[in-house]
């Protein structure tokens, strides 16, 4: 791995062992992160896209367990690792932000003391200087008047505020890689910009790597480096942002930007993609996206490698080969 790499994730899969049978939430993943870099996951609900997050945070729920592959965070296979060594790298190295404050914050706490127990496990302090430093974290993202806001309670805050306080919680420890899981969904459109500002901002201070998961391409236009594609529980498609958005090399891919918005283009209906993604327990032999690909004939039966469209852009399409 070269120095600059901060996570590698090879072959990585994550089932859940149920009673009608085995979910394969995520069936054999494979990207790179790099320092500074910021990298879009993106597809439908159930494609795979948080359990991928919480796959990487040894924090699969019962009754999942990540079965094979590998995740290399900084040379080290966290697969590897034991429950005590993944809880101190939660937070100090990698840190995710929630899509809904309203469940990482304790509704009976402050801000400021939900703030210091954070970064208490970093610094050993005394209060004081915990709380200048919880003082500091609001003001950095941008948070006004944050000495009073400290003795504010989450529910006596905006949706905006206390997204920015998961934030500042998120940044205490100085991660070098942060996984946002659609931290902007529950935000008007006005706030999102400004927030979306203020991880730029957060990562150009810090240097860190950021996965953001999300739906929406316009956010991946604006936030994202590189963009993987994920259906039913794996990778279709992974480019740079600018060569996906001009060249897509996934039926699916191609899909998904036909259904934004063109502000440019007076339309009656907005395309959709026909048909529900397929059940994860009951995956179709061949690739999971025929039953809805207008492209789709008999070499789909069988599932597609990886082909190379370019350097640094694969696609899992027959057509590519």
């Amino acid at each position: 791995m070269t120095n600059d790499v901060i996570l590698k994730v090879q072959d990585l899969q994550t089932h859940f062992f149920t009673r009608t049978g085995v979910v394969k939430a995520v069936d054999g993943i494979s990207f790179e992160l790099r320092r500074g870099e910021t990298l879009g996951i993106v597809g439908e609900s159930g494609s795979g896209k948080s359990m991928t997050a919480w796959s990487i945070l040894g924090m699969v729920p019962h009754p999942g367990r990540t079965i094979g592959g590998s995740i290399e965070y900084l040379g080290e296979n966290l697969l590897e690792k034991s429950a005590g060594e993944m809880r101190d790298i939660r937070g100090s190295g990698i840190c995710m932000v929630m899509q809904d404050p309203l469940t990482s914050l304790n509704p009976v706490f402050t801000i400021g003391d939900q703030l210091m127990e954070t970064l208490r496990l970093e610094y050993n302090e005394p209060r004081r200087s915990l709380r200048q430093r919880a003082i500091r974290l609001l003001a950095n993202v941008r948070i006004p008047a944050p000495e009073d806001r400290l003795i504010n309670y989450p529910h006596q805050m905006s949706g905006g505020m206390r997204q920015r306080v998961v934030g500042a919680i998120s940044i205490s420890r100085e991660p070098n890689l942060l996984i946002a899981d659609e931290p902007t969904t529950s935000l008007d459109a006005t706030i999102q910009l400004q927030y979306l500002r203020l991880l730029k901002d957060i990562q150009e201070q810090t240097g860190a790597a950021i996965i953001f998961i999300t739906h929406d391409f316009g956010i991946v236009a604006r936030m994202c480096d590189r963009v993987a594609v994920m259906y039913a529980g794996r990778i279709v498609e992974q480019s740079d942002v600018e060569d996906m958005f001009d060249n897509p090399g996934h039926p699916y891919t191609e899909a998904l930007l036909k259904s934004v918005p063109d502000l440019d283009t007076d339309v009656d209906t907005l395309p959709s993609i026909e048909g529900q993604p397929p059940s994860l327990d009951a995956l179709p032999v061949g690739c999971s996206f025929e039953p809805r690909c207008p492209y789709a004939w008999e070499r789909c039966q069988e599932y597609p490698p990886e082909f190379m469209l370019a350097p640094g852009h694969s696609s899992r399409c027959w057509r590519a080969e």
